[in-house]
């Protein structure tokens, strides 16, 4: 519609700017790339040396960037907007939100995350299918969710098979009284087997205290998860069989890469033609440094550095987790004191968050 004919694509994520990886990028070659998992033009942990990233776009004349991912890469996009406003080069700067975990701040949904529950109904299917096929099943389904149990939630609440959702938001405990192996046991003699499902974030403080392991960090310099999902299976199968002598069988499924590697769905298709087209529409308008998103329902250009301040967590005081505590029945892990003083914080935020998305639809 614009006639802009010379589009290119950067190979290998954001260092694949300076190390002359390019392939042009033409109608026929992008034909059916939505029917296809992955990403076609690969991508990398790290590689962000903004200097270079800028002398690239410079020297290659490319006057609009669009830069798509996760809050990581968001921020990338806001490092590279800020240098070419420094350079006083005409460049529009457009960020697209896409990850799974729905971690991005101000926007309603990113892309992928539709797409994510919708698979991982099947490893917890699997799971539940597994464990009422033997006496007193456990069965642990780890999904993704580093620093937000969005998956975790929604894909629990779909389910409805899931008898404890475990996030990185909401702390739990093991052993006394309300404990999760407390829960565990009261359903298996309810209902001969249990499925739990938790975030690959949540946790993290118990598993690295029991192998006394130091904080690693990635090329991207985002904390080394450890396997959370096999250390809480073998504290449950300890548990059971050495302090209550009772034998469980456990079945313990990881889907990450599984779920990763899927195209998207049709959901997720549509709302990525949204934002694109919106991006394009931004860019050609004038406008520089934004990412596109819905806010409220309604699709808004947002500063990148406005969805880089913060991520966006399950707030535990939202209906829709409620929601979920009344579909499981599980305990809340939390005493009554510590209840009130996370509600405070949790509508403290909300409300400098609502105010924040007024603003930004208001204008």
């Amino acid at each position: 519609m614009y006639g802009v004919d010379d589009i290119l694509g950067i190979v290998g994520g954001y260092r694949g700017f300076y190390s002359k990886n390019t392939v042009k990028l033409t109608p026929k070659v992008v034909n059916d790339i939505h029917k296809r998992g992955g990403t076609t033009l690969l991508t990398s942990r790290g590689g962000h040396d903004t200097v270079k990233i800028v002398d690239s776009i410079q020297d290659r004349g490319i006057n609009q960037v669009y830069i798509i991912g996760g809050d990581g890469t968001q921020k990338g996009a806001a490092l590279i907007h800020e240098e070419v406003e420094k350079r006083g080069m005409k460049v529009a700067v457009a960020g697209i939100p896409k990850t799974i975990d729905n971690d991005i701040a101000v926007i309603d949904k990113s892309f992928g995350f539709d797409t994510a529950v919708e698979e991982a109904q099947r490893a917890i299917n699997a799971a539940h299918v597994e464990v009422e096929c033997v006496e007193n099943g456990v069965g642990v389904v780890k999904l993704m969710g580093r620093y937000s149990g969005f998956i975790a939630m929604h894909a629990t609440l779909a389910s409805r098979d899931v008898d404890c959702c475990l996030i990185p938001e909401s702390p739990f405990y093991l052993e006394g009284q309300g404990g999760l192996f407390q829960f565990i046991e009261s359903r298996m003699k309810e209902n001969g087997h249990v499925v739990i499902v938790i975030a690959e974030g949540a946790g993290q403080e118990f598993v690295a205290q029991s192998i006394h392991d130091v904080n690693q960090k990635d090329a991207s310099g985002n904390r080394l998860l450890l396997d959370v999902g096999l250390w809480l299976s073998h504290k449950i199968k300890d548990h059971f069989t050495q302090v209550r002598e009772m034998d469980v069988n456990m079945k313990y499924i990881d889907p990450t890469y599984m779920i990763r590697a899927i195209p998207s769905n049709a959901s997720d298709n549509i709302y990525c033609t949204l934002l694109a087209q919106s991006a394009v529409h931004g860019a050609m308008a004038g406008y520089t440094g934004f990412t596109v998103g819905p806010v409220n329902g309604k699709h808004a250009y947002i500063p990148i550095a406005r969805v880089t301040e913060t991520q966006n967590t399950v707030r535990l005081t939202d209906r829709m987790w409620a929601r979920l505590l009344s579909s499981t029945n599980q305990p809340s892990f939390l005493n009554s004191c510590d209840d009130i003083l996370l509600q405070q914080e949790r509508v403290d935020r909300d409300m400098v968050d609502m105010i924040h998305k007024m603003k930004i639809t208001s204008t």
